[in-house]
């Protein structure tokens, strides 16, 4: 029974190697790019142009608006909690 889970197992960890798509030649790269072609001007058209020109803005576009976004849905968040009643600012930290 063990030889038989044994064998299972290495085909499952041996079968990716074995199991390329096939379709002749080496691998190329791939490369990703947004389709600017149905956008109007706007912000969607500037992002998706960063996106295809300059990666690293891209990037720092992503981390800055995605911690303005998180700084944003906390303040929301807090002032919805403090009107239904739960004001986490006030509260008592009793530690045992």
């Amino acid at each position: 029974m063990k030889k038989v889970i044994s064998l299972l197992l290495s085909i499952f960890i041996l079968a990716p190697s074995f199991l390329w798509a096939a379709g002749g030649g080496g691998a190329t790269d791939i490369v990703v790019v947004a389709d600017t072609r149905v956008l109007g001007d706007g912000i969607m058209k500037y992002f998706a142009t960063t996106y295809n020109e300059d990666m690293w803005m891209f990037a720092a576009w992503a981390a800055i608006l995605t911690a303005c976004y998180g700084a944003f849905l906390g303040v929301i968040m807090d002032y919805l909690m403090s009107k239904t009643g739960l004001d986490l600012k006030s509260r008592k930290i009793v530690e045992h």
